[in-house]
């Protein structure tokens, strides 16, 4: 029950930042302009030095080994993941246009904005390497396979012309990870090594991720509208697929491999199973315009995930410490 209850709290104080974010936004205190400056400084200053940060704090270079079969984990969770919302936009019959949309939005998560502020909440600037396996994985999926599934459910059109922005490979939070690499194998104790000057304004900065990427969520779902999500055939198989299936495909994977000797810290599978049960992509509904498919049912199905995940996380994390 001690567990339940310190789920709640964090959840508890992941919706106040939130609604911080949502009420300046409807009070219009937070503009167009504020609202994207704020996504470039968590992307591209702030997440960064906080990952450059907590690899060098609480990291070590033996540790990658131990990554390495993170990843073998998210790449099989997320691919069949794919397989089972094939499936499912087959059975019940779902409607061009929104059956690329629910498939990447079951399996793509919402890592930076959520997912991280989340991890943190519940367990901790030392599970941040362990997130960013899953953060890497989810990226390069979304902006592969996730794109191409999306535009080949165009209805407007039946050729598969999807083009790749290479870009989206090597994001900034990526680069947090890159840099520190030659610390760890050169200046293992960086931490401690590096100018008080230099480590404390990184870690100061890292430290804006949390509140602001909360507060940028509730900015998104004031702009969405909450009050106008539409619980459709589409969205509840959907909801399903993003808070039950994706889990629990994480936990069999995880729990396999164990069985088969293959096994990773306990924080690390709690990490990949919390991150497998997030609020769907953000850009979810950008894609749908982009390919000419169903906006609403896109902005419908990221509203309701980043509202609703707040219930579910306290609930999976009960589950998971019977287990």
């Amino acid at each position: 029950m001690s567990v339940f209850w310190t789920s709640i709290q964090s959840v508890i104080s992941i919706v106040i930042m939130m609604a911080v974010g949502y009420f300046c936004r409807a009070k219009g205190w937070f503009g167009d302009r504020f609202s994207k400056g704020l996504s470039q400084l968590i992307m591209k200053i702030a997440l960064p030095c906080a990952i450059f940060m907590s690899m060098l704090q609480r990291f070590h270079l033996d540790q990658l080994k131990n990554l390495s079969k993170g990843l073998i984990y998210t790449i099989l969770s997320i691919f069949i993941g794919y397989i089972i919302s094939w499936i499912a936009v087959r059975i019940f019959k779902i409607p061009k246009g929104q059956r690329g949309l629910m498939m990447t939005g079951i399996n793509g998560a919402n890592t930076v904005f959520i997912g991280l502020p989340l991890n943190v909440a519940l367990f901790g600037n030392v599970s941040i390497p362990y997130l960013l396996v899953y953060y890497i994985v989810n990226t390069i999926i979304i902006w592969t396979v996730g794109v191409w599934v999306i535009a080949a459910d165009d209805p407007t059109t039946k050729e598969r012309n999807v083009k790749i922005d290479w870009k989206h490979f090597l994001p900034a939070p990526i680069w947090g990870f890159i840099i520190a690499l030659p610390f760890l194998i050169w200046m293992p104790n960086a931490a401690t090594q590096l100018p008080t000057f230099i480590t404390k304004t990184l870690s100061d900065i890292g430290g804006l991720v949390t509140p602001l990427s909360l507060m940028y969520i509730g900015i998104m779902l004031r702009d969405f509208g909450i009050s106008n999500i539409k619980f459709t055939k589409s969205l509840n198989i959907s909801l399903v697929g993003r808070f039950i299936v994706s889990p629990i495909v994480m936990f069999l994977i995880i729990m396999c491999g164990t069985h088969m000797g293959i096994s990773i810290a306990p924080m690390f599978h709690k990490t990949l199973i919390i991150q497998a049960a997030t609020p769907s992509l953000a850009v979810l509904p950008i894609l749908a315009d982009q390919y000419h498919c169903d906006v609403e049912f896109a902005t419908d199905l990221v509203a309701a995930t980043s509202v609703l995940f707040v219930i579910v996380v306290p609930v999976i994390m009960m589950i998971l410490n019977f287990i």
